[in-house]
């Protein structure tokens, strides 16, 4: 006898079900950890990119609200359904050319909104031609692996550089960090966030006066289509979000054990959702790499099949930090820079030392993968484009230049 196919509401209860069977503490920390060093590392820099185009503190509230929702809205509902941990976030360096541009240019706000359309489309049909996921399959995985471990590096290395500005706070961490993972490894995080910020509330150096009590509201601007704005803000935002976002982006996915994410349709998605909200203020939406690595990675639980829980907690506080706008954000802004910088440095060491391992591991690879992630490691940026890009350039130079006619060569010898 055939069986009767499950209704909707069934499916729904067994996707629910599953749902709170992963729920896990540690998943849950990852994702406020990653929200914690997403916003606090680069917040400033979209309010200062919104600035350059005149936008008033409304404006400003606005693009919290955009930019939270949408990350939140496109991280959340992709990692429950695909049970995978889909991680979005805004476009730190296309704040960088806006905010540069911007005040060079003198461009308006409705000129900006009308270049974040045209970067939206632009980022969307990367998604649905596919040209862009064609491009990272054929890069070696340990290419991909020198990229993701030089992107992060950095973070390590500002973790022990906050040891010069904050010596007892910095200190401290670490040695919870270190007993943590020897007596309480899945919590090491947490456990080291909390006295983290224990040590900085008892000396006096959380910033309260930042948090202010208010809603965020959306502001909506009508765009204005000028062929300037495209030329200096709507190819450069495209480019960068592009090469120094999604690529590393795809490489934390490849990195850390997702080599079957729908890569094409989560950018055909972020730029839908970016046309939705650029005339409120969402002005690139992108893979996120820094913050995907913590919640990717498996300190936010041992078992790959239930870090999705981690991604889903991170986008659950996006949404909120969209709604709640100006007091979120103020509460995360209280926190010291040196504390910040430490717990992501520390975070990110199990995904540091994955890359590097998986960079090496293969002779006639190693030097290419050795040189994308030093020159990924350096920051050079040329022409406006991150070190991302370029050091996965100058190792796929250094490949074909080594490998390529090598095959060839031994069969005809052979």
């Amino acid at each position: 006898m055939r069986r009767p196919r499950p209704s909707l509401h069934t499916l729904s209860q067994r996707h629910g079900m599953r749902w709170i069977k992963d729920l896990s503490f540690s998943a849950l920390v990852a994702g406020f950890v990653a929200v914690l060093v997403g916003f606090t590392s680069s917040v400033a820099l979209v309010f200062q990119a919104a600035q350059s185009f005149g936008a008033t503190p409304e404006q400003i509230t606005s693009w919290m609200w955009a930019l939270g929702l949408g990350m939140g809205l496109c991280t959340l509902l992709p990692s429950l359904w695909l049970r995978q941990p889909v991680m979005i976030a805004w476009s730190t360096p296309g704040a960088a050319v806006l905010a540069a541009a911007g005040a060079a240019s003198g461009f308006t706000m409705a000129e900006a909104v009308g270049a974040f359309l045209v970067s939206a489309l632009l980022i969307t049909l990367a998604g649905l031609t596919g040209w862009f996921e064609r491009v990272m399959n054929r890069i070696p995985d340990e290419i991909a692996s020198a990229l993701l471990a030089g992107v992060l590096a950095r973070f390590g290395m500002q973790a022990f550089s906050a040891l010069q500005t904050a010596l007892g706070l910095v200190l401290v961490m670490l040695a919870a960090y270190l007993l943590a993972r020897r007596l309480l490894s899945r919590y090491a995080v947490i456990l080291t966030l909390a006295v983290g910020i224990i040590w900085a509330a008892l000396g006096g150096q959380m910033r309260w006066s930042e948090v202010s009590f208010e809603l965020a509201m959306p502001v909506f601007t009508a765009p204005s289509f000028t062929w300037q704005a495209t030329m200096s803000l709507a190819l450069p935002l495209f480019i960068v979000t592009m090469a120094s976002q999604n690529l590393p982006g795809v490489a934390v996915m490849r990195a850390t054990g997702y080599p079957e994410m729908p890569v094409s349709k989560l950018i055909t998605l972020t730029g839908v959702a970016t046309a939705v909200l650029a005339p409120f203020g969402g002005y690139a939406l992108n893979f996120s790499a820094i913050t995907a690595a913590i919640c990717m990675g498996p300190e936010a639980h041992p078992d790959r099949d239930r870090r999705y829980i981690a991604s889903a907690a991170c986008g659950l506080l996006y949404i909120v930090v969209g709604i709640f706008g100006a007091v979120v954000t103020g509460l995360l802004l209280a926190f010291p820079q040196e504390l910040v910088v430490a717990i992501a440095g520390l975070a990110l060491l199990g995904a540091i030392g994955g890359g590097l391992a998986s960079s090496l591991r293969e002779e006639r690879h190693r030097e290419a993968a050795l040189i994308t992630f030093l020159v990924t490691l350096s920051g050079v940026t040329i022409a406006g484009v991150g070190s991302a890009f370029w050091g996965v350039v100058a190792g796929s130079a250094a490949l074909f230049v080594q490998q390529y006619g090598r095959s060839r060569t031994a069969s005809v010898r052979s």
